[in-house]
Parts: C-alpha cells; sequence; structure tokens
C-alpha cells in the first residue's frame, strides 16, 4: 500500500503535468495561427506545409494528455525497488 507522502507525490505530478498540457496547447494554438498565417501570406492556395508542424505538435500533445489524465498510474514505493533488486540479484550468487 502506499504511504501519504506517496500519494500527496503522485498528486502534484499529476496536477503540474495538467498544468503542463494546458500550457502546451496554448502554444499549440499560437504556433499553429503563427505557420498558417506564413503560409497564407506567402503561398496562398499553394501547398499546405502548416499541417506537418500542427500535426507534429498535435501528437505531442496527445501523449501529453494521457500523461495528465490517462489512467492513474501506480506510484513506484521502495518496496517495489527492494523487490526488483532481489529479483535481479537471484541469479547472481
Amino acid at each position: 500500500m502506499t504511504s501519504d507522502t506517496d500519494l500527496r507525490e503522485l498528486a502534484r505530478r499529476r496536477l503540474k503535468a495538467r498544468a503542463d498540457f494546458f500550457q502546451f496547447l496554448l502554444i499549440w494554438l499560437a504556433v499553429s495561427v503563427i505557420v498558417v498565417g506564413v503560409w497564407a501570406f506567402t503561398m496562398p492556395g499553394g501547398f499546405f506545409w502548416p499541417i506537418f508542424p500542427i500535426a507534429g505538435m498535435g501528437i505531442a500533445a496527445m501523449f501529453m494528455a494521457i500523461d495528465a489524465y490517462g489512467p492513474n498510474p501506480k506510484a513506484i514505493t521502495e518496496a517495489d525497488v527492494d523487490r526488483e533488486v532481489a529479483r535481479m540479484t537471484q541469479g547472481k550468487s
């Protein structure tokens, strides 16, 4: 079972991830407007190249959303680390 401090640390990390996600959405919007503006002024009606940075940032936003709002990951405790160390050292004698 996780301790209260482990849960508080996990909650802090998730809240920071949510704040970072919101900030990234604003940056994504600003970058999208800028690249579409550059495209519109330089080659309107031409190949819509802004789709590449917009889509790339969209993929990054998807992963950030999963991290911020996805399933609650299990906090790694000292007991988990101890079990893994024991498992790794079993084969060595």
